[in-house]
């Protein structure tokens, strides 16, 4: 007879349980991990904030204090690699410079068949400029007039300088410029005097004045200014900067180039000064950066671009932005997408650190009020410590003689910018577009401009990726933007920026290795298209060759001299809707 299995009959016994309370339990449990998750995801933005204090979040503060180092942020994906930054840059000479750079140089000496002073100025022919608005746009305005003189070979009166504009600088041209080499320099292409003859001291006093189209040819000069200047024998020429078509013929282009790198020296306390600065962050570390970063209140303003500063940025840049009645409703996100908003400094870093510079080499800032102030700069400050300006390279005594002075400290920036290694604009501006073309005629010293268009979406996108991965994009990004010889294509964007007319090959040896070089629109340029000349017609120009609506495009037609309506810019003159932009 088999053995019956024994079977256990005890059991567990589960206690009853309200279902309110078990309700409660799993809501609570739910509550926990949502906020876990909550903690570890980054901020639900368009753009990274500004870590501004007044409202960087309590989140944002923690990570600052969990993390060793400041410049890691963990990705949107629990358990992946950190987005962290490799500081092992390569700082190699090719970093610092082009190999293609020793084939080109700057030449902008007058071809044989140039007439000289004598021989084509006009007695009782003054011409008289007003400038406008900051340094640099002031610096257009002064090298346009030169060649605008020689169209009308007219006499021209030594510009006077902007001191009602935005920038409120009482300076004199002699107090920045050194007046006397100027006239002296360019005393074989231009007569230039310092005032006017007494015969003529009642229009001097009361000159007629006049007002000419932006991007006017010289055409429009001969039909527009001349018979009045054969009447009235002196004529002003008010709110003059872009005031002269983009392409002229290959002489006068010549003639700005000769104005622009060789006649406009500054004055020798201004020089000095900038020398000193340079040697100074020479001595810190050899081979420097000089950035521009263009990161102002007004600046962020005038973009209309938003940088995750909720209620608080809105209202501040708001109102910052009435000032200028002429600006349209902006569209944040679009500006952004079309690349027209400055980079914020912890994406200047990024860039730089992305494009191999290590974190011990020293930049120089040339900037004015940061919005944000310092909490913004950390950032960048965490990825390169060796952080500089005028401010804290001189002492007060030294930068005495200039700080009531926005003119002379923004040539203080402007030469400590055009004497370092490396320059990198963070905006489109004038300042950005005379020293870039600067840079090229000089040597084609490297010179940095963010694809901004290209960089948007990958910096919204950084923290779903490694430091790597992001790296090689930004590398592949900014070919065509780091001031490589022929990246440009010819007759694109301001002849301040391009000068191609004044920049020769000096071997042939080039022609293999420049003839595809990629542009800033992603083509190849062909050196063997002669169609492209700097003198030819250009494709349709984009946004990428205007600065925040202040260039527009040459509407003119040089072929037969006739001046279309559209010349005349449709936006209204607003003086100090220029005046921002220009440095």
């Amino acid at each position: 007879m088999g053995f019956r299995r024994r079977r256990n009959h005890g059991r567990w016994v589960i206690p009853a349980v309200p279902a309110t309370v078990a309700m409660s339990a799993a809501a609570l449990l739910l509550f926990g991990v949502v906020a876990f998750y909550s903690f570890l995801a980054p901020p639900l933005v368009d753009h990274p904030p500004l870590p501004n204090p007044s409202y960087q979040s309590g989140r944002a503060r923690g990570w600052s204090l969990l993390l060793k180092n400041p410049v890691e942020l963990q990705k949107n994906v629990a358990g992946a690699d950190a987005f962290r930054v490799n500081y092992r840059g390569s700082g190699g000479d090719e970093l610092w410079g082009s190999e293609l750079s020793k084939y080109f140089y700057g030449c902008s000496n007058a071809s044989s068949g140039f007439a000289t002073t004598e021989a084509i100025t006009h007695p009782n022919r003054y011409l008289m400029i007003a400038t406008s608005g900051g340094l640099n746009q002031q610096r257009t305005g002064i090298i346009n007039a030169v060649v605008v003189a020689r169209i009308l070979n007219a006499t021209l009166v030594v510009p006077k300088l902007d001191k009602r504009s935005f920038w409120q600088d009482a300076s004199h041209f002699s107090e920045i410029f050194d007046v006397d080499w100027f006239i002296t320099s360019l005393s074989k292409d231009v007569k230039i005097i310092k005032q006017l003859p007494k015969q003529f001291a009642k229009a001097a006093a009361t000159p007629y004045s006049m007002l000419v189209p932006r991007k006017c040819s010289p055409q429009c000069y001969h039909s527009r200014v001349l018979p009045a200047l054969l009447k009235k024998h002196v004529v002003q020429l008010k709110k003059f900067d872009y005031r002269l078509s983009n392409k002229l013929e290959t002489d006068l282009q010549k003639l700005r180039c000769r104005v622009n790198y060789h006649a406009l020296k500054f004055t020798d306390p201004i020089l000095e000064m900038g020398e000193t600065l340079i040697r100074r962050m020479k001595g810190k570390g050899g081979h420097f950066i000089a950035l521009h970063l263009r990161f102002e209140p007004d600046m962020l303003a005038f973009s209309g671009c938003y940088y995750g500063g909720g209620e608080k940025e809105r209202k501040e840049l708001g109102a910052i932005r009435k000032r200028w009645k002429t600006l349209h409703m902006s569209n944040p996100e679009k500006e952004r997408r079309h690349g027209k908003c400055p980079l914020t400094p912890e994406e200047v870093g990024y860039m730089l650190r992305a494009l191999g510079f290590s974190s011990d080499v020293h930049i120089y800032v040339a900037s004015g009020e940061v919005y944000g102030g310092e909490d913004t700069l950390a950032p960048l400050k965490a990825l390169f410590p060796n952080f500089h300006s005028k401010e804290t390279l001189a002492s007060k005594e030294e930068l005495a003689p200039f700080l009531s002075f926005s003119s002379r400290m923004a040539a203080l920036d402007f030469i400590v910018c055009d004497g370092s290694d490396a320059f990198v604009t963070n905006n489109n501006g004038n300042m950005a577009k005379i020293l870039a073309g600067r840079r090229r005629y000089y040597g084609h010293k490297r010179t940095i401009r963010p694809n901004a268009k290209k960089l948007y979406s990958l910096f919204l996108n950084r923290t779903s990726m490694t430091w790597d991965a992001f790296a090689s994009k930004i590398l592949m990004f900014q070919k065509g933007f780091m001031g490589e010889p022929n990246e440009v294509r010819p007759g694109r964007g301001e002849f301040h920026e391009n000068p191609l007319a004044c920049i020769c090959e000096s071997s042939r040896m080039s022609v293999d290795s420049t003839s595809h070089i990629q542009t800033h629109d992603g083509s190849e340029n062909d050196k063997g298209n002669s169609s492209n000349s700097a003198g030819g017609r250009n494709s349709e120009l984009d946004w990428k060759d205007l600065d925040y609506g202040e260039n527009a495009p040459l509407g003119s037609d040089l072929t037969n001299g006739k001046i279309s309506e559209d010349d005349i810019f449709i936006r209204s003159e607003d003086s100090s809707f220029e005046e921002l932009i220009s440095d």
